[in-house]
């Protein structure tokens, strides 16, 4: 599992060795690994080392001395570099290292600014060492401009952040300000929460994360991030005497006369991510589509009251004028049980829930949903803030809340945020949302009692509902890079995603059960 922190968390923990004389030996730390991280980057393009023009963009605080540091260890192995100073000054003691080295200096200032702009753009490696996590408020300046004239340019190399992209969050993840898109970022201690949230996921590139000492001062995490491994732990097994009641029935009330797919495809994503039983509840020319597609599912006309379940599905493909379907959403959420909640329900249910409520809005919902709640904002300021925005949500409705998106963040009410970037813009497809809401609603009706398997992942079982909405984001994510890789890397449907969902299942239960394999052979 990936654990991210805030900024100040970070400079929380670094302050005892900063206190005890050991700043320096912490930022050469760093450098090293910003270093090491660069030269894999050059040899896995094919790049040499030797020779390589690297360009550091600094910054006069810490940040800067980082970047300065790590380009004197490359030109110690060969690479001419030059350092592009950013502000009045730099960081005294690395400068003079990358001096040494024989680097070359120049300051950025608007004479200048076409001509630093034309040799950054033509080197092998950018690093961007202008502002750290202590930042607030994006660059400015000729530093601004700087940025804008690389990010409009036809560059040569790559870019590497260190420790963040300059004008992201470290916190939040959001992006002030003109800011150059890193294609590696390497981060220091730990990965920061704003590398995990959207928009400063788009920004981060590939995240590496260097440690330099400080981990075990580090506090509980402010972001967590599933990772393969973890799957394969938390994935429900069927015990040997299992049957269908035991291993989770899920009630579906999805579908209208406008959206009946949406039910099937709900219905399709239920089945294959392992839910023994699947009772469909909704119009009978709804219910009739989906025996045709799912002769698995068993439909039926009756109340919610009146089947029995262990969590329910609501909403996918319903709209505000679908009162029988909305009514029996409201039922389900009444019930107490554990419920996913989609698209057409989201708005026909109580402003406070429980925690066992996952809701799963893309942006423009859960816009709609902070706006009803008294938090007036629109689908660009969720956009621009999705880790605030989702965690605000869950503090006010008391529910889990999933936010859909490239990166897909969950929060629970206790505040716990769960980050999973694991799929394909190729998901962005209609009723990929109905696959997703049917596979964690699967999860929660398989999710019962048996709930050895989080605190084995380090996760409070009563606080488990997030997990498990994180879980269901991450397969389904990892069924459509499957489903794409099996098109040639094509575009893909949501039945597709569905199909591939057993395969992605199949995958990481065999890396967690190879995992275990190891450490008996270890011990």
């Amino acid at each position: 599992m990936i654990s991210a922190y805030t900024g100040t968390q970070v400079r929380a923990a670094e302050e005892p060795f900063l206190a005890a004389g050991l700043g320096d030996v912490l930022m050469r730390r760093a450098a090293h690994g910003l270093a090491a991280g660069i030269v894999t980057e050059l040899r896995g393009r094919g790049s040499r080392l030797y020779g390589a023009r690297v360009a550091v963009l600094t910054g006069k605080g810490n940040n800067g001395g980082d970047g300065l540091y790590a380009a004197a260890f490359l030109a110690a192995r060969g690479t001419r570099t030059t350092a592009i100073l950013t502000s009045d000054g730099a960081h005294t003691d690395a400068l003079a290292a990358f001096e040494r080295a024989g680097g070359r200096v120049y300051r950025l200032a608007p004479e200048t600014l076409p001509e630093l702009a034309a040799e950054a753009a033509g080197a092998d490696v950018v690093i961007d060492a202008m502002l750290g996590t202590g930042a607030r408020g994006g660059l400015r300046g000729n530093a601004a401009e700087l940025v804008t004239a690389l990010a409009g340019a036809n560059r040569r190399g790559f870019v590497a952040a260190c420790d963040l992209p300059s004008g992201v969050d470290a916190d939040t993840g959001e992006a002030a300000g003109p800011v150059l898109p890193a294609d590696l970022t390497v981060t220091f201690g730990a990965a920061k929460a704003g590398l995990l949230a959207d928009p400063g996921a788009d920004y981060a590139g590939r995240v590496q994360v260097v440690p330099i000492g400080i981990e075990e001062h580090l506090p509980g995490p402010s972001v967590r991030r599933l990772e393969p491994a973890d799957l394969g732990t938390l994935l429900p097994r069927p015990a040997r005497r299992a049957h269908k009641y035991s291993r989770g029935v899920l009630g579906v009330v999805a579908g209208s006369a406008d959206y009946p797919g949406a039910a099937v495809l709900a219905c399709r994503g239920a089945l294959s991510a392992g839910a023994g039983m699947v009772r469909y509840l909704g119009p009978p020319a709804v219910a009739d589509l989906v025996r045709q597609s799912c002769p698995e599912v068993v439909c039926s006309t009756g109340s919610v009251a009146g089947n029995r379940v262990q969590a329910w599905l609501v909403g996918s493909g319903m709209g505000p004028g679908d009162h029988e379907q909305l009514a029996r959403a409201r039922d389900a959420v009444a019930s107490g049980l554990p419920v996913v909640a989609d698209a057409g329900a989201l708005p026909a249910l109580p402003d406070v829930l429980a925690p066992q409520v996952v809701l799963t809005p893309h942006a423009g919902e859960l816009a709609a949903l902070l706006t009803r709640l008294g938090a007036d904002t629109g689908r660009d300021g969720v956009e621009a803030g999705t880790l605030a925005a989702v965690r605000r949500a869950a503090g006010l409705t008391e529910a889990t809340v999933l936010l859909k998106g490239a990166t897909t963040l969950v929060a629970s009410p206790f505040q716990d945020v769960y980050s999973q970037s694991d799929g394909t813009p190729w998901l962005a497809t209609a009723g990929s949302g109905d696959v997703l809401a049917g596979v964690i609603g699967a999860l929660l009706a398989q999710a019962g009692s048996d709930v050895g398997r989080f605190r084995e992942a380090g996760i409070d079982p009563d606080e488990r509902w997030a997990a498990i909405a994180a879980l269901g984001a991450s397969l389904h994510g990892l069924a459509g890079r499957s489903a794409t890789e099996a098109c040639s890397g094509g575009p893909i449907t949501a039945g597709v995603i569905a199909d591939a969902i057993p395969d992605a299942w199949g995958k990481v239960s065999m890396l967690s059960s190879f995992g275990v394999a190891e450490q008996h052979r270890g011990a």
